[in-house]
């Protein structure tokens, strides 16, 4: 496998630019400091706060005079009306914290030379080296997923001394014991109890303090971490017991399993592109300063590294069994991360997933999935009832480990297609595999409970037409008035709300075809999403933003919300060209005013461009996305690190190379003739593996594989759609 170390030559001088590790519920962030090594661990479900009573009385007497106001022509008249009323009407949700530190000094000063922090994407592992005093050092750290341990390694080329501490807040007992440290902790707020226990293994002779444990003499140190929480465990006790038994397996056995189970993920698939390979001994930092600096400056194989990056940082934050990833993966450091390090529904959790089916980790979306049964469901069926009055299922634009599904924060808070949005995930999941099983068992409650919701939760206005509202184009505005003094969030129908709910109750009618459970709801759906209003193309020939063609004072937004119908979804295409030029002169001049100025929209405009079949501009700003919202770790910057703009990336450098949106496996639609390259173990639409490679543009190398025997059409640069009949293993003549 090509294009896996991912190397960095510095020490971390944040958090942000830490190497990180993950076994999907917990987590290590290095930062590779000489005297001292901090590691901030983590752990998905120590999380500040707890379940809150989000019961509004006359919450739906208030949507529905805003809704009134919005007929009579009131737009700035609602916005206002909502503000001045509706303040009582949105929660504030608390973070999630991290579990701790282990501090581990070992030198008295920074100095050394030949100093490497370094990822093995390949096989999850972390390394620190670097000389010092006539000797080589080095520390590794990788994460356990089937021991569910964390392990550190301390070696060097003779003996040495070490101290070992665990260092947080709210610490409320501390046991430090030559060879183990535990510690029991709670939350900062809520008071949520959770235990870190560390197991120490070493050739040297270990005594403890008190407060630190001590080691002289020793050529290796092992620490295996654990971290329990009552959130999970009614018995944290007995829990970290039966898990840190594992610990004494030593660190050849768990390593070996470690990297069986790791590197048979990553190997799924792989992408290449070609390139210099003497670039390819540069850092990280080296290679993007490089870009930065020189315009004429290319550097493909960095792409490939990026797009293994994306595919590095699912496998260690999103695990069967564990959390989805949230805003910042598994990892963060303090107790008030950037956003509460929340779920973001508005796109960034819908997009930490953009790239998970491409690349062959559908299993890594199976956490997502239960996260919107267990979580989501039950949280958003309440909101539903006890707040809007109505069926079904809804979600606002965040939420936590605690059901939150209400809205929040204030007037952008009332967008309620969060819980929608994400049962486009459960829809996509079966279109790549066909799986009717996980359609009736695992998609089909979540998905029928949204339709039920917009079926009960919108309305017919004066224009015939059903609308929805009041919502937003999230977290933008608009004018009211020609004369630009006058802003409004809310909206009636804004166009991203007509995508989503349109292609909601589309695939909701889809899966009741496929599996015959309720019709008379699937003809309701079919008849409402008949009367919903049209997408339609404003006065400058761009896609409207909202039901009528207002311009915004924010022209350069980074939410670029009525573009879903481009993608994530599919409802622009080839075969409605209108609406496909129109989407184009958006995104110009988006970009014109400085639109994608943060690293996930960057990312979004990279999979826009693939889907308009433009290359030239998917390519720059794939370079736009390592110049300007990249840090020398290889982690997306907002700012700050926000992990969307990572597998937002990724995915949209798997666009480039390969679509299957349009019923059609269509190779290289959006990548640069002068790129060669190939791949290896991509997932399609239908249910189909593709492999490829290419030279200046030309496909000289296909195979599918697929899941069923059938015939596929295959589009290829230079030649148009061909069909191919797959069955087993099919080489394709190119």
């Amino acid at each position: 496998m090509k294009n896996i170390l991912l190397h960095t030559d510095f020490v971390a001088p944040n958090w942000d630019q830490t190497t990180v590790v993950g076994n999907g519920h917990s987590g290590m962030s290095v930062y590779g400091i000489i005297s001292e090594e901090k590691v901030c661990l983590n752990e998905e479900t120590i999380w500040a706060g707890g379940p809150m009573d989000t019961k509004i009385d006359k919450y739906d007497e208030k949507i529905n005079h805003i809704r009134q106001l919005f007929l009579e022509g009131k737009e700035y008249e609602a916005d206002c009306w909502a503000s001045e009323n509706m303040g009582d009407c949105f929660n504030r949700i608390k973070a999630y914290e991290y579990a701790g530190e282990l501090r581990v000094k070992v030198h008295t000063d920074e100095d050394c030379t030949n100093y490497r922090r370094d990822i093995d994407l390949e096989n999850g592992i972390a390394t620190v080296s670097y000389d010092k005093d006539g000797t080589s050092w080095k520390r590794e750290f990788f994460a356990s997923y089937p021991a569910g341990l964390l392990c550190a390694k301390f070696s060097a080329g003779r003996a040495f001394d070490a101290e070992l501490a665990f260092v947080r807040e709210n610490i409320v007992k501390l046991d430090v014991r030559d060879t183990d440290i535990i510690a029991s902790c709670e939350t900062a707020q809520g008071g949520n109890k959770f235990s870190v226990y560390m197991r120490i293994a070493t050739d040297g002779t270990a005594a403890a303090d008190g407060t630190s444990v001590k080691i002289t003499g020793a050529n290796r140190i092992e620490v295996y971490t654990g971290i329990f929480t009552a959130f999970k465990y009614d018995d944290i006790l007995s829990a970290s017991a039966a898990v840190m038994l594992r610990a004494d397996c030593g660190w050849d056995d768990l390593l070996a399993e470690h990297k069986a189970d790791f590197s048979a993920m990553m190997n799924r698939s792989e992408l290449t592109f070609d390139g210099d390979p003497a670039l390819e001994e540069l850092s990280v930092g080296a290679r993007i300063a490089r870009l930065r600096d020189d315009p004429e400056a290319d550097d493909p194989a960095l792409l490939s590294l990026y797009w293994n990056f994306g595919k590095y940082l699912l496998i260690s934050s999103s695990r069967p069994g564990t959390l989805p990833a949230n805003l910042q993966g598994v990892w963060s450091t303090g107790l008030t991360p950037p956003w509460n390090a929340d779920y973001h529904t508005n796109i960034n959790l819908q997009m930490n997933y953009w790239q998970a089916e491409q690349v062959g980790l559908g299993d890594c979306t199976l956490p997502l999935f239960d996260y919107m049964n267990n979580y989501l469901l039950p949280g958003g069926e309440r909101v539903a009832r006890e707040n809007y009055g109505v069926g079904g299922m809804v979600v606002h634009h965040l939420s936590d480990i605690y059901c939150f599904a209400a809205a929040a924060d204030g007037l952008w808070g009332l967008w309620p297609l969060g819980g929608a949005w994400l049962a486009f995930h459960m829809w996509e999941h079966y279109l790549y595999t066909l799986d009717k099983d996980f359609l009736k068992n695992t998609a089909y409650r979540y998905i029928k409970s949204n339709a039920d919701f917009f079926m009960d939760y919108l309305f017919e206005g004066p224009d015939g037409y059903m609308h929805s509202g009041p919502s937003t184009s999230p977290e933008n505005r608009y004018f009211v008035d020609d004369e630009h003094t006058r802003c409004a969030n809310l909206a009636i129908s804004p166009t991203m709300d007509i995508q989503i709910i349109g292609g909601l109750l589309d695939f909701y009618c889809e899966c009741e075809a496929i599996l015959g459970i309720d019709p008379e709801s699937a003809k309701r759906a079919a008849d409402i999403r008949a009367k919903m209003p049209p997408m339609q193309i404003g006065k400058h020939g761009q896609l409207m933003e909202w039901l009528k063609d207002y311009d915004e004072p924010e022209p350069g937004h980074r939410h670029i919300s009525h573009a879903f119908g481009l993608y994530p979804a599919a409802q622009i295409t080839r075969d409605t060209p209108e609406l496909y030029r129109a989407i184009e002169v958006t995104l110009d001049r988006r970009l014109a005013r400085g639109g994608g100025h943060t690293g996930w929209s960057r990312a979004w405009l990279i999979n826009l461009f693939a889907r308009l079949r433009k290359a030239d501009k998917a390519y720059e700003n794939v370079r736009l996305l390592f110049t300007k919202s990249t840090l020398p770790n290889l982690f997306d910057n907002h700012p700050p690190f926000q992990i969307d703009g990572n597998f937002g990336g990724g995915a949209g450098i798997g666009e480039m190379v390969l679509q299957s949106h349009e019923d059609v496996l269509s190779l290289l639609p959006a990548f640069p003739a002068h790129v060669s390259g190939s791949f290896t173990g991509l997932r399609a639409r239908g249910g189909v593996t593709v492999s490829a490679a290419w030279e200046n543009g030309r496909v000289t190398k296909l195979e599918l594989t697929p899941d069923r025997a059938g015939t596929y059409k295959v589009e290829l640069p230079g030649r148009g759609i061909i069909e191919v009949y797959a069955d087993g293993k099919t080489v394709v003549e190119c």
